[in-house]
Formats: C-alpha cells, structure tokens, sequence
C-alpha cells in the first residue's frame, strides 16, 4: 500500500513548543530623539523642562566663568603671598618688638623685686621654653596650628556658628583667627612705627588692632606668607616673644619672670595654663591684678590641654589642686614706693624714659620692707579707729644712708602713689632738736652742763615779744641739757639755740643732710622749719655713724642688659665730718635717755640699746619719731595729707609705737650690738646758765669752765669744721 495523499508526522515530539525565533537587533536610536523622549519622564511637562534648561544654561555659564576667576584669584593671591614672602625679614629679627626700654630692679641680693617700662625677658625658642606653656598655647589659641597653612577654615566656620548661636553677628566676637594671624596682627603686617607718621604710639597699636574685613583679608595673606618663609616652631616662638602677657611683660620669658620668678623653660602645667589664659585679655586677667580671676582662666586652660591629650588625667587633677601663685616679687606689685624713689633719682635717659633694656642693683632689703610694713599694718589695725584717713610713712637705713626699706603711705601695695617719704615737706617738731644740742657739744659744751627752765621771752624785730612754753605748760628750773632733751622742754632748746648761735644751728643740721629751708627765728630750735621724712631719716643716720653727713641713696649700680661693666656707681653715702666723734656719741647717749625715760618711752625695744627723739608739730598736725639701733636708723612720720590736727597723738604716742614695732621685726635675729655712745666724763662743777635770762644775749649765757673757750686739747685735735670756723673766728 502506498502512503501518497497522506500528510507526513511532525519530526519533535508531540506536544513540545517549537523554538522561539532569536528576534533582530533594534534599530539604534539618535541620542537627540532619545533626550526628547525622555525629557518627558523627568519633568513631565514644557514648564519643568525649560526651568531645568535655564537652570542648565545658568550652570555652564557659572562654571564657565568661576573656574577661569577661581584661576585668577589664586594667581592675585600667589602674588600678595609672594609680595610679603619677599618683604619679611629672618625670623630671629622679629623676636623682640618693643618700642621702648625696659627697667629690672634688683634688691641688695640680686633678686629681681620690682620691673618698669616695658619688659622683655630675652628672646626664647619655641622648643626652649616649657612644654606646658606651649602646649597651653596651642590648646588655647590654635589646636589645628599644626595642620593649616596660616588660616583654617574650619576654625573660621566654628566661630561664625558661636557668634550665630550667641546673638551676635557671624563676624562678631570669636574671629576664628590661627596663632599665624596673630602673629601677623602683632607684627602689624610689617608695618614698624614711625613717631613722624603718628599723633601717638597708642594710635599705632589701635591701628594695627582694626577687626575690619580688608584688615583680616590682609593678615590671612600675611599670614600665609609666614607659613612660606617660616617654620612652625619660627611663628610659635615669634608668638611666644612679643605676645603681651600683662603686667608690663611682652613675652614668655618676661611674664614668667614677671609673675613666677622664674624662666619660662622652668614653668610647670599649671603655670604655663595660667600664662596662656592671659592672652585673650592680659590686663584684666593678669595675676596682679586679680589672682582667683586668674587661676579661673588657668583653670579652663588645663580642661583644655587634657581634652586635647596634652595633659593625663592625673597631671590635670594635680594642676587644678595647685593653682598657680604668684613670686614675692609680683605680689608686691612691682616694687611700691621704694622702687618709686629709685626710678624718680636716676638718670631720667636710664630710667624713666630709657630706650635701653637697664638692670638697677639696689640699696633695698625685702625681709626689712615686709617688718617694716608689718609693724606699721600692726599698729593701724589694733590702735587706730575705724574710718581714719591719718597717713604714715617709713623709712629704715644703714648708718651710711644705704635706704633698706620705704612706706610711703598706709596702702603700702601700690606703685606711682604719692610718696609721703620722700615728697611731703613737714614741720620736724621736737625731733630737730638734736642738731640744736649737736651744734652745742661740738663747741666744747657737755650734756651736763645746765639750763634754767623758766618763762623766757624774745623780742623778735617787726613781731614783738615771742614766748614759748612747753608741751605741758609747767617750768622745771635749772635742767641738764641731758634732761632737756630726754623730756623734750621747749625753752632750753631755745635759750641752747640762741646762745650758741642759730647761723650755726642751720648750718649743722644742713651739713647732716635737712637741705629744706630752715627758719631765721629762734622757732628754728623748735622744728618750725619743713623737713623730708628721708632727709630727717638721713641726718639721724650722721648721728649714728659718728658725726659724718650722709646722702641717702637706693641706687647701687646700673647696668645695660647683657654688659659686666656698670654705666654708673651708687649717688650716695657718708661725706664729710659734721661734728666731733666724741661729740656724736655723746649725743647717742643723750638721745639714748630719750627711749629709757623720755618722751620715747614706747619705742623702748626689749634687750636692745636704742636712742631717738620724738616731735610734735603746733596742733598736733604732725608727729614724728626717728631713731636709731646700732644696725639701723629709723624714721616715722604721721599725719593727715590735708594737715588736719591729730586727734590725741604725740610722737611719744602712735608713732613711737610703730618705731617699736618695726624695729622688733627688723631686728629680730641679730646680736645686740652696743650702742657707740659716751656717757660725759666731766661733771660741771658750777651752773652753766644765768639764773633769770629774761632778754638774754646769745654770748653771754653761758658761763663756766666747760663753755667755748675750754674746750679740752684732745677735743680740739677731733673738732669738726663747725668748731674750727668759730675757733679761728674767736681767736681761740
């Protein structure tokens, strides 16, 4: 059988799906219509795709030309860096920018107790001085100052926030600026001061100190300039020399000097966080100023450095648990009164308007300053009522007028005060007296000899009659000269005074060193003449040292800042012979009666030989006391600055107390030394006075055989100019 007619079976299994023909390729479509097309999808409508091309063209044009400005401006800015690049200077010529001298005063031992002017401590590296302070720097001022080029910008951004948070404006307040800008702001960006080209210095500075946007323009390219030229450690230690600290001090060395007594390589966690609190406001922080506001800021400081990682846990805790303390020298705020002096008798081109760095040794002891000022607090604070505007002043000396201690007013902690020691002339009172019986026993007379105390009247040409009385309105009879002065009776001292001559008087107690202008009238013997405390101080210190003038001085030697040779000497001293040694001591002895009885009573120092006297001026308007040892010579002085009387205060009284109470401090510790003094040999075998001297003639009151004529051959070998000049004029 044929199978013609009949289909033939399928070649796959029954039931499979024939294969899928593989489909062709598509067509590539143009970039255009594909855009066009897919415009849709993004916009949506005819709207959003314009926006969007606007925005698109807007972009290629920004682009176009920001990126052809951004060339131009870094070209501009490379320029700028490059200008101040080649304007700057090695960086050891920027260390010191001072403008004028400075003045570093040294105590008799050396040590630094008070500084003037601006200072300036020496140059220091950046990696000499210590490194808690430059750690505190940098944790303070800059903690990025190693990984900027001279501006941070992320700095910046940080304080506009601040400034934004806290109400202000992004550019006032914090300003963001690195330690290399502020080093650009205190070099005031090159430009050095020029007197002609300013009214004063302190515009300069303000100048230099402008916050305007152009002004902080020019120190972020100034600055990046000194990021070229210098290194790291260079800008920190240009930094570390002319940043101010207070207190006078510019520089690390300077205020560490300054305010702890040491170098700023020495200074340990908490001092180096307290120097660096400073720099934001040095005046108004500065320790001597305020020392708890001080440590406040130190404090910040050290949470600062340990949350830096500068400091550990533990060196952080010990730094907060022993705050910073001010030296001696610092808390005794730059030398006071004393220092005062010394700058005031220099030579004004080396002291007050030095442009030279100077370093002054002085005369002054600061263990005798503080019992000097602890007797006088002692005395105001137990015996003097409350509200009280009375005044003091103290001054304690060498015998050969070397000034070991000054108060120059009851505020004893101040500088540029009125310096009532040295700048107030007052009455002297009774405490003149001794140049009176001085000027009698250099022309032979003995404290022995007598003098009748009695109503006593002079008739003075054009005033008539003057007739003085005692402080206690009572007469005493015939008196010793001794006696006379140990009680202080006004009449004797007159009636001594007016007999041996009262040119001579003058002259004696202007040879000792009162150089104010004494009194014509016989009130000369009664202190009526004006007097210095120093000047009164200084020729109490001729009595001690056996007759001889002395020049009080505090200056020992001045020298410039890194010279050994010294530009001048001490301006003072013991000069010449005013009075007899002998003389002199016996006049000790006779002032030593004064303490042991007198009217110095209260100035009487336990287990110790002491003389002095005491004065009263009319009215009580000043009280005196001056006094001496056998190591120092002591005055006091006491008053209101408007001469309001005293009310119940005698130099015998207050005064004489606070003679006492320095003199303890002083002299505790030292040997008694005998006072150099001679009772009298000869006693006068008759009255050396007349009986009733009611008008008496200066040549013939005294009578005797210890009177002028007399005077003993070994005495005569001895005399002082005084007694020579009268001798040769009496032809003895």
């Amino acid at each position: 059988m044929s199978n013609s007619g009949r289909r033939k079976p399928p070649l796959v299994a029954e039931k499979r799906k024939p294969k899928s023909k593989p489909k062709p390729p598509a067509k590539p479509r143009s970039t255009r219509k594909s855009r066009k097309r897919a415009a849709p999808r993004r916009g949506g409508n005819v709207v959003t795709r314009a926006i969007f091309g606007l925005l698109h063209w807007i972009w290629r044009i920004i682009w176009g030309v920001g990126w052809r400005l951004t060339v131009v401006a870094l070209l501009l800015l490379g320029g700028a860096v490059g200008y101040y690049y080649n304007t700057l200077p090695e960086a050891s010529a920027l260390l010191d920018g001072r403008a004028r001298g400075s003045v570093t005063l040294l105590d008799r031992d050396s040590d630094v107790f008070a500084w003037r002017g601006d200072q300036f401590g020496g140059a220091v590296n950046a990696q000499a001085v210590s490194k808690h302070l430059r750690n505190a720097v940098i944790a303070t001022e800059d903690r990025r100052f190693y990984k900027h080029p001279g501006i941070d910008p992320i700095g910046i951004a940080s304080a506009i926030r601040i400034n934004l948070s806290e109400g202000r404006g992004p550019l006032s307040g914090h300003g963001g600026s690195t330690l290399t800008q502020q080093t650009a702001k205190l070099l005031c960006l090159g430009n050095e001061y020029v007197e002609a080209d300013w009214k004063s210095e302190a515009e300069y500075v303000a100048d230099c100190r402008r916050g305007s946007l152009g002004r902080k323009a020019k120190e972020a390219i100034y600055a990046m300039a000194m990021e070229v030229k210098y290194t790291k450690e260079e800008i920190l230690s240009i930094y570390l020399n002319r940043a101010y600290m207070g207190g006078g001090a510019y520089g690390a060395e300077a205020a560490a000097q300054r305010y702890f007594g040491k170098h700023a390589a020495q200074l340990n966690p908490a001092e180096g966080a307290m120097l660096a609190g400073l720099l934001t406001a040095p005046s108004t922080l500065a320790p001597t100023s305020n020392i708890e506001r001080s440590q406040n800021r130190a404090s910040v400081v050290v949470g600062l450095m340990r949350n830096q990682g500068f400091l550990s846990e533990s060196e952080a805790a010990l730094a907060l648990a022993n705050p910073a303390e001010l030296s001696q020298a610092a808390e005794r705020q730059a030398g006071g009164y004393f220092a005062d002096w010394v700058m005031s008798s220099g030579p004004e081109f080396f002291t007050r308007d030095t442009t030279e760095d100077v370093i002054i040794r002085t005369t002054l002891d600061q263990r005798i300053q503080r019992a000097a000022e602890a007797g006088l607090t002692a005395v105001f604070e137990e015996k003097l009522r409350d509200g009280s505007k009375a005044q003091a002043a103290v001054v304690v000396m060498s015998a050969d007028g070397a000034v070991r201690a000054m108060i120059g007013g009851r505020q004893t902690k101040v500088s540029g005060a009125f310096n009532r020691a040295t700048q107030a002339n007052r009455q002297t009172g009774s405490s003149f007296k001794p140049f009176v019986y001085a000027t009698a026993l250099e022309l032979g007379y003995s404290s022995m000899d007598t003098v009748v105390d009695e109503p006593y009247c002079i008739n003075i040409a054009g005033s008539g009659n003057w007739c003085p009385s005692n402080y206690s309105n009572r007469f005493h009879g015939r008196v010793t000269l001794a006696d006379a002065l140990q009680h202080s009776y006004n009449i004797p001292a007159v009636k001594v005074a007016e007999s041996v001559g009262l040119d001579l008087v003058r002259k004696v107690a202007s040879d000792f060193g009162i150089q104010s202008d004494l009194a014509a009238g016989p009130a000369l013997a009664l202190g009526a003449s004006e007097s210095t405390l120093l000047e009164m101080t200084g020729a109490f210190a001729g009595i001690l040292n056996g007759g001889s003038s002395v020049t009080p001085y505090g200056l020992v030697e001045l020298k410039l800042l890194g010279s050994d040779e010294p530009v001048m000497g001490a301006g003072g001293g013991i000069g010449e012979r005013v009075i007899r040694e002998d003389a002199a001591r016996e006049l000790t002895w006779m002032m030593s009666r004064v303490i042991d009885g007198g009217t110095g009573s209260r100035a009487k120092l336990p287990g110790r030989e002491a003389a002095g006297k005491t004065g009263t001026t009319q009215a009580a308007r000043d009280a005196w006391f001056l006094g001496f040892t056998a190591d120092y010579v002591a005055g006091v002085w006491m008053g209101y600055d408007d001469n309001t009387p005293l009310t119940g205060v005698t130099g015998g009284g207050l005064p004489a107390e606070i003679w006492r109470e320095v003199m303890v401090r002083v002299q505790e510790g030292m040997p008694a030394t005998p006072l150099p003094m001679d009772a009298p040999r000869v006693q006068p075998a008759q009255p050396q006075v007349a009986e009733q001297p009611q008008q008496p003639q200066p040549q013939q009151e005294w009578q005797g055989n210890q009177g002028r004529q007399q005077v003993p051959q070994q005495q005569q070998n001895r005399e002082g100019p005084i007694a020579n000049i009268l001798r040769q004029l009496l032809g003895g």
